[in-house]
């Protein structure tokens, strides 16, 4: 019809292309996956590439998930080789597996399990999983180049998983994962109790300043 104005053009995107295996992006991806599960064992969740890679928790290990200012003051529990990985402000401390079905009843003997506390402390452990970190890079002449990120190349994006502490391949990680002493650790693999009340303390630190208003406000919580 004459003078009639052409429809407008659609501003929806358009859907993103996956991965081909054989580009760039897909072979670091493969590779990724490879490292994990080849070099370290450990099992991630099918996924095509180009999808973000997740690790599948309960099998070789299980994950302590807090905030990451309270997972710093726990680091001194930790083994050195122990993994320590952060993501958004989140930081995820691999522990023994079983560990997850553990912490309800160790947080209630170590008087922290009351529903008021809310110590933003989760676990994750069978039948669940993490995002996979990127495979850090060896520095070459004192400088360390850009990671692979588990959701494409070009270094870790905002929000991406990231390892504090990696993984060593070739190495048995239930060595150097906290453990309950009941449980059998492995050598002189590190105390999950001590672990779980240092983070369960620092967590309920956190609570009071953000919550507190003062030393009244404090008191008022630290007494809930």
């Amino acid at each position: 019809m004459a003078g009639t104005a052409p429809p407008a053009a659609s501003t929806v995107p358009h859907p993103r292309r996956p991965f081909d295996s054989g580009s760039e992006c897909g072979r670091q991806w493969g590779r990724l996956r490879h490292w994990y599960e080849n070099d370290l064992g450990w099992a991630t969740v099918p996924a095509a590439p180009g999808e973000p890679l997740r690790l599948v928790t309960g099998g070789r290990f299980d994950v302590l998930e807090m905030p990451a200012r309270a997972g710093v003051r726990a680091l001194g529990r930790l083994a050195p080789g122990s993994p320590v990985a952060l993501q958004g402000g989140r930081m995820r401390l691999l522990v023994a597996a079983g560990s997850a079905e553990e912490l309800p009843g160790l947080l209630d003997w170590l008087e922290w399990g009351a529903p008021a506390l809310d110590l933003d402390l989760r676990a994750l452990g069978a039948g669940g999983a993490m995002d996979a970190p990127a495979r850090p890079e060896p520095a070459v002449d004192g400088i360390r180049p850009p990671s692979v990120s588990a959701d494409g190349p070009g270094g870790p994006v905002q929000g991406a998983a990231v390892w504090l502490r990696p993984p060593e391949s070739g190495c048995e990680v239930e060595a150097s994962l906290p453990t309950l002493s009941a449980m059998g650790g492995v050598g002189g693999a590190p105390d999950l109790v001590r672990l779980v009340n240092t983070v369960a303390t620092e967590c309920h630190r956190i609570r009071l300043r953000r919550a507190g208003r003062g030393p009244e406000g404090c008191q008022a919580l630290a007494s809930s």
